[in-house]
């Protein structure tokens, strides 16, 4: 999308535009709460200004998004295009996948399930569900543990593994530690059927959207609604780092039947969902959590830094702080769809918004900067100061990086500093690096493009010691400033598992194991240390319960990994 065509805005009740959108490449298409009624009009054009300029920036196709207070839905707008090919702008009607946002849906029902007396949050949860394929000589897991995210069980597998006798191990004693679980969600979805007694589709229809009147969104994702939902996008090389204006590609459809993430909204429906939450449990037609189940929703009951520095996590949505206000706030992450829903329940003002692509980020700025808006129209305050926009390329600390980089076999690296960016020198060429990470960067050339460039310093502990390696895949490089060893050992079993691994399924794609530095890595970025029974585990966290194991070993090469129970084969390429 170029920044140097004029934006059009059109002021709609929603499909009305589709003959116009071609003449333009960036859309505002309003619908249901107009400026003309809204008591939040004059903020809608400081928002329209920052959200072209983010969706531009993050290489957006389209977005919706909703504000929505006490009182109701204030606005409904779209940006940018459902359709890349044909130019066609987003709808208001279309559907949205939230992902992991449906995780507060299950919530909210898990509670009025608690509310009715029906169950019990600190019971054990196999004595709902005695089935449950669990092993572990800790304390027994409860509703409460599975809400929290602290189950000490491993986060990605199904609830039913393709092993039938294999049981989910616990890592760690629950509710000692936060480890994102989608699995605890799918489970709660079948404490929600067994307890409920209807399928965990009709379980929330029955108890979230028809009482809130969500009548558009869908409680289960299925092919059946592929024509109501915006056109979508996933990277079009999905086994690899995606750089920020990477290459797109239309995704397939998909079907999501479980509780981490079911659920296909709008945005008006999501703004009826922001009421609820603005108003503590009530919705427009009763209520739908009391004073106490709100309570114990909006509760931090764990620390939860993946979600920020300054986060906890509640039931089914974290818990943080803006400007002084609490907030909940959760994103979603789809196949290729990314969201956010942020709500001030101190102010009573809150956002959605939806991005129609998995690109690797969410789009919690534009939610953001749509509740400081709506709070300082509403205590007649000046406006904040729009968000800056870091471009990709733009390193600050660039000086820390550059330099001369060695491998043992003599091949060199260079890194080039130039005010604020960085470069690979190639063949006396200047190659740019974009941003990816703490430390972590995308070389932009073909040649580099498989793996990330991963510097590492002094002291891994401090982030302000000097840089004195860099890694890429298996590839290594030290510095003058380095000061460690040169050589190491590793267990010559250890060289039957490197690879490249697959699973066709859209939620788990490629891993490619390699040995650096005489450790076993996934993508040259997440270390795995060895534990007992030739098990090795994800150390991206320091407790996390993630684990591989390698097994049918053919002719020197292992054929065959489970990633904490979920399957992935030896595929013959690089």
């Amino acid at each position: 999308m170029s920044s140097g065509v004029t934006r059009r805005k059109f002021v709609t009740l929603g499909a009305q535009t589709a003959a116009l959108v071609a003449a333009s490449r960036f859309f505002v298409v309003e619908a249901r709460g107009q400026s003309e009624r809204s008591k939040y009009a004059g903020v809608f054009g400081q928002l329209d200004t920052f959200v072209e300029q983010y969706m531009r920036s993050m290489n957006s196709p389209g977005m919706t998004l909703v504000m929505a207070d006490r009182d109701g839905v204030q606005r409904v707008a779209t940006y940018g295009f459902s359709d890349l090919e044909r130019k066609t702008a987003v709808k208001p009607e279309e559907l949205f996948e939230i992902g992991s946002i449906s995780k507060s849906f299950i919530a909210n029902c898990i509670l009025q399930l608690n509310q009715e007396g029906k169950l019990d949050l600190h019971k054990p949860v196999t004595e709902y569900l005695p089935w449950f394929p669990i092993e572990s000589t800790f304390a027994p897991i409860t509703t409460h543990h599975m809400l929290t995210h602290t189950t000490g069980l491993p986060g990605i597998p199904p609830v039913f593994l393709s092993d039938p006798a294999t049981k989910h191990r616990v890592a760690y004693a629950p509710g000692q530690y936060f480890h994102y679980s989608n699995m605890a969600f799918t489970t709660l979805g079948h404490l929600l059927w067994t307890l409920d007694g209807k399928q965990l589709p009709e379980v929330i229809r029955e108890r979230v959207l028809k009482p809130l009147g969500m009548t558009q969104t869908e409680p289960v994702i299925s092919l059946d609604i592929r024509a109501k939902t915006a056109k979508n996008y996933e990277a079009f090389l999905g086994d690899r780092p995606y750089p920020r204006n990477g290459r797109l590609a239309e995704a397939p459809a998909i079907v999501m039947t479980e509780g981490a993430g079911c659920v296909a909204s709008t945005a008006h429906d999501m703004g009826l969902y922001i009421q609820m939450i603005a108003n503590r449990g009530q919705g427009t037609k009763g209520k739908l959590l009391t004073e106490e189940s709100f309570g114990l929703f909006s509760k931090a009951h764990i620390k939860a830094e993946e979600f920020g520095p300054t986060a906890s996590y509640g039931y089914g949505i974290a818990v943080d702080t803006l400007d002084g206000h609490t907030i909940l706030r959760h994103t979603g992450g789809m196949v290729s769809f990314a969201s956010a829903l942020q709500v001030d329940i101190d102010e009573g003002v809150g956002a959605f918004a939806s991005i129609n692509a998995m690109q690797g980020y969410r789009p919690n700025p534009a939610a953001q900067f749509a509740i400081q808006l709506m709070r300082a129209q509403k205590q007649s305050k000046s406006f904040p100061t729009m968000p800056a926009l870091k471009p990709p390329d733009q390193v600050e600390n660039s000086a820390e990086y550059a330099g001369a980089y060695q491998a043992e076999d003599a091949r060199k690296l260079e890194i080039l500093a130039d005010g604020q960016k960085l470069f690979l020198m190639q063949d006396g060429n200047r190659v740019p690096l974009e941003h990816h990470g703490e430390d972590s960067f995308l070389v932009m050339h073909k040649d580099w493009e498989r793996y990330s460039l991963v510097f590492g310093r002094a002291d891994e502990k401090d982030p302000k010691s000097a840089v004195v390696e860099a890694g890429w895949g298996s590839d290594w490089f030290t510095n003058s400033k380095y000061k460690g060893p040169k050589t190491f050992e590793s267990p010559k079993e250890w060289n039957s598992y490197v690879g490249h691994y697959r699973n066709e399924s859209a939620w788990i794609g490629s891993l490619r194991i390699l040995l650096r530095k005489g450790k076993l890595m996934i993508d040259g970025e997440t270390p795995l240390e060895p534990g007992d029974g030739g098990v090795f585990y994800l150390r991206d966290e320091e407790h996390s319960p993630e684990w591989i194991r390698f097994a049918n070993i053919v002719n020197g090469k292992a054929m065959h990994i489970k990633f904490s129970g979920e399957d992935l084969w030896r595929v013959m390429t690089g």
